[in-house]
């Protein structure tokens, strides 16, 4: 018997052209990351301005996907990646005018609410429709995107804003990502084959369903939970680690090149964990990816050195890096095609503010406590209540599999 597919080269071609788009776009809030102290030191000093900024990027690139997962189903895919490339231009500008509120305005509106969020949840959702046999896989790559951005860019940015400022090094990567996302968007996005309509009588019951013996929404509940608390841990180091670093007396070159090897490390062990997620499953790959992440955290609160800490973001790259492709992934298993342009973005706006709350928080528990390590701490206690919703999870499939 021939099993019908959808997949074909073209599909590879969106997943791979959707994977530049977003290793462009996500580049934008990284300048922050790189420059944290510069920026903090004209700012007044408190590193919780630039964390803050960058906490309000991730947050309104979380919130902004659910509508614009609405508008990319209606209008077309196309045109909230364009529209989002020149808000994250516009943010950019807008940023370098340097005060926080600016910095604010910036990061939080235009590179997240009406920026990042115009590719991100929309994009997931898009690619994942190209897809039926190797879905795992394409998602793991394209979400690799984001943390491409965070191995390549920040030498880039970091060597850009020692040359020239970190004001210089925003306007021109505001410039080179619309230069980039524009033509690629235009050219390569186009209708997918798999459409709502095929799915969408697909659950037969509708509402009265139940997902793992339970309501739905329940289910997709604690899913967005687990997502909001593994972030929280995840976006610490990846936020702070450059200034973590020179608090060490490690240079702030070295800290950027150990913030790439991190996420170096996730964007390559992701696409096997997406070879593990199509053949294991979405919810056991999260809680083994949760497991390492934990492990991983909790060696950073014991390291100082520098091979020590190259060691560590190695670790951590390796260990968070399945969980958003993870959940992503989850949802497709759980529900119906049909509400994927709705219950993806609110996963991912559940992700992206713990994204937002785990970056902010360790910057305000530095200007606290004058360490990291409560900050760090806090990011443990954060992913053990992850692995606590997870097992749930898990034991509740295992149940509802034997019955």
């Amino acid at each position: 018997m021939i099993h019908h597919t959808i997949e074909s080269r073209a599909s590879w071609v969106v997943a791979g052209v959707s994977f530049a788009l977003l290793g462009m776009s996500f580049g934008a809030p990284w300048i922050t990351a790189v420059g944290l102290k510069a920026i903090a030191a004209e700012t007044g000093g408190a590193r919780s301005v630039p964390a803050l900024a960058n906490a309000l990027a991730w947050l309104g690139t979380a919130a902004g996907g659910i509508l614009m997962g609405r508008l990319a189903e209606r209008f077309g895919i196309r045109w909230t990646v364009m529209g989002g490339s020149a808000m994250i231009c516009i943010g950019l500008l807008v940023s370098t005018l340097g005060q926080p509120w600016q910095l604010y305005l910036g990061h939080g509106l235009f590179i997240g609410l009406l920026g990042n969020a115009g590719l991100n949840a929309p994009l997931y959702v898009y690619v994942s429709r190209w897809f039926d046999r190797r879905r795992g896989s394409a998602l793991s790559l394209i979400s690799g995107g984001g943390y491409f951005a965070g191995m390549a860019w920040p030498p880039v940015f970091e060597r850009a804003i020692a040359l020239m400022g970190w004001r210089a090094a925003m306007i021109v990567y505001a410039l080179l990502q619309l230069a980039v996302i524009l033509p690629l968007a235009a050219v390569y996005l186009r209708a997918p084959p798999e459409t709502p309509a095929i799915h969408g009588a697909a659950m037969g019951e509708g509402a009265k369903a139940t997902v793992l013996g339970w309501n739905p929404n329940l289910v997709f509940g604690l899913i967005g939970l687990a997502a909001f608390m593994c972030c929280t841990t995840m976006a610490m180091p990846q936020g702070h680690l450059v200034a973590l670093c020179t608090d060490y007396g490690i240079s702030a070159g070295l800290g950027a090149l150990m913030l790439s090897v991190l996420l170096g490390a996730g964007l390559i062990s992701r696409q096997i964990w997406g070879f593990v997620a199509d053949r294991v499953g979405a919810l056991f790959t999260a809680l083994t990816s949760s497991v390492l992440q934990a492990a991983a955290m909790t060696a950073f609160l014991f390291t100082q050195d520098e091979v020590g800490l190259f060691t560590v973001s190695l670790a951590f790259g390796i260990g968070f890096s399945a969980l958003i492709p993870a959940y992503v992934l989850l949802i497709r298993e759980l529900f119906p095609v049909g509400e994927a342009h709705w219950r993806v973005p609110t996963l991912l706006f559940m992700s992206g503010t713990g994204m937002a709350t785990g970056g902010w928080l360790a910057g305000y528990m530095y200007d606290l406590f004058g360490y990291y390590g409560p900050a760090f701490a806090t990011g443990v206690a954060f992913n053990l209540a992850n692995l606590a919703v997870l097992v749930l999870l898990a034991m509740r499939q295992r149940f509802v599999a034997a019955a």
